[in-house]
C-alpha cells in the first residue's frame, strides 16, 4: 500500500501554472483539501519533483479545475506525463481559456475553476503543501459527478468504479 491510499476516495482535480516565460501546464492532483471559508484558501501537496513545483517557484499562481466524470482520460494523461517534455494541451486538445486575475489558463471543460494566488509553500516530509489564496471563482455548472481517486489507476464516481487504463 502507499502512502495516500489509506484515505480514499480523494477529489481529483487538474492544476494549472506557468513558468517565467508564461508557458502553461496542466497535472493531476488527488492530495487536495480546502482551508478556509473566509476568506477562500485551498491547498494541495505536490512533490518537489514535479514540473508544476518548478513553475510555483518561478511564478507562485495557480488555478484549480475540478475534474468531472466526463475528464477521466484528461486526469490520466495530465498525470502521467511531465510538461517538462509535453505539451499536455495538445495532447489532450484541452481547449483553455485565460483567466482574469492570474497568468495560468483555466480549463474550459472543468465545471469549476478556481483562481489562486500562492500564500505559502511549505515542506513536509516528500511534499509541499502549497496554499492557494482564491482571488476568482468561475462556476460553469453547480451540478456535476466528481472523479474521486482511490490510488493507482483506480477511479471512482458515485455509483461506479472507473480504471484508468480504458483510457
Amino acid at each position: 500500500m502507499r502512502i495516500g491510499e489509506e484515505i480514499y476516495p480523494r477529489p481529483t482535480v487538474l492544476i494549472t501554472t506557468v513558468d517565467s516565460t508564461g508557458k502553461p501546464d496542466v497535472a493531476t492532483f488527488s492530495f487536495v483539501m480546502p482551508v478556509s471559508m473566509q476568506p477562500k484558501y485551498i491547498a494541495f501537496a505536490v512533490s518537489p519533483r514535479r514540473h508544476t513545483y518548478s513553475n510555483l517557484k518561478e511564478v507562485p499562481e495557480f488555478v484549480l479545475n475540478v475534474a468531472d466524470e466526463n475528464m477521466l482520460r484528461e486526469v490520466w494523461v495530465a498525470g502521467i506525463l511531465s510538461g517538462r517534455d509535453t505539451n499536455k494541451f495538445e495532447v489532450l486538445k484541452l481547449e483553455i481559456l485565460p483567466s482574469n486575475r492570474v497568468r495560468p489558463p483555466r480549463v474550459a471543460k472543468s465545471p469549476i475553476q478556481l483562481e489562486c494566488v500562492v500564500e505559502g509553500m511549505e515542506e513536509y516530509g516528500d511534499h509541499w503543501i502549497v496554499v492557494g489564496r482564491v482571488v476568482e471563482e468561475h462556476i460553469a455548472r453547480e451540478e456535476f459527478t466528481p472523479i474521486l481517486h482511490y490510488g493507482g489507476r483506480k477511479f471512482y464516481i458515485p455509483g461506479k468504479e472507473l480504471y484508468a487504463e480504458e483510457y
